[in-house]
């Protein structure tokens, strides 16, 4: 159901594909956003972008490249120019497929897909107190805020893709799936508890936060099986009504269709 992200990366089989993303892969990706945004300011930060892939692997309709390059990166995103880019993504897209895929019961099973997200607060938190300074005022995302953003923006560019199924609990489950996953896109106002940050670093999230985090996980968990049960969504063919036997032939040879290409 989903679609090969790029066609000048390798193919699924090859163990290097395979490999997940480690700290040094994630830096790249963040620098490679780092430089395009020297030149558009509107290129997102990677927790948008980990958040705009889950959405499309999600989708019923497999999204093509062509199509989801110029939504998040801009028109003039060119593949060729960013290989290294693409072949990270490329990986990661794999290993997001491959966790939702795997008959995990729990998030703590290693096999199990874990977004890749940021305390933003608990990292701010953390600096001394005139670099913290620095930033008062701002507004900070809120721990996963900015990847549920990332979804729900690739759910708003294909609406017809994301359109409720006419099983009644299908279109349930769709619509609870998404509900949990909007919950992340608003601010956390709960009593900060704990840091996803650090250990030692000052509570910057919620425990409301933390297990709506978790419930947006498995809603994208209930909308991968969802879309792939379903299959893609089929494409109603309408019929052109033929013309009366008194009707001109639409062949264009002036004669009535009854004497030309309606003649029995």
């Amino acid at each position: 159901m989903t679609t090969i992200p790029d066609p000048i990366s390798p193919p699924d089989s090859t163990p290097a594909a395979r490999t997940p993303l480690g700290p040094d892969d994630f830096d790249a990706l963040d620098q490679a956003l780092d430089a395009m945004r020297e030149h558009d300011e509107e290129i997102p930060q990677w927790e948008f972008c980990e958040g705009f892939m889950a959405a499309l692997i999600c989708t019923r309709r497999p999204i093509l490249p062509s199509e989801y390059w110029p939504v998040l990166l801009g028109d003039s995103f060119s593949s060729a120019q960013h290989m290294e880019f693409v072949w990270n993504w490329k990986r990661r897209w794999i290993e997001i497929e491959e966790g939702l895929d795997a008959p995990v019961e729990t998030l703590d099973d290693e096999r199990s897909w874990q977004p890749e997200v940021l305390d933003t607060r608990g990292a701010i938190a953390s600096l001394p107190e005139e670099e913290r300074a620095e930033v008062a005022g701002e507004a900070i995302p809120s721990f996963a805020q900015v990847w549920a953003l990332g979804f729900m923006y690739a759910v708003e560019n294909w609406p017809e893709d994301w359109a409720e199924p006419r099983d009644k609990d299908a279109a349930r489950m769709l619509n609870d799936a998404l509900d949990n996953i909007v919950a992340l896109t608003e601010d956390d106002t709960g009593k900060p508890t704990l840091s996803m940050y650090s250990d030692d670093a000052p509570p910057s999230v919620s425990q409301q936060r933390l297990d709506d985090f978790g419930a947006a996980i498995w809603a994208v968990y209930d909308l991968r099986q969802l879309w792939k049960s379903l299959g893609p969504k089929a494409e109603t063919i309408r019929k052109e009504a033929a013309p009366g036997r008194n009707d001109p032939c639409p062949c264009g040879s002036g004669k009535k269709y009854k004497k030309c290409h309606g003649a029995t």
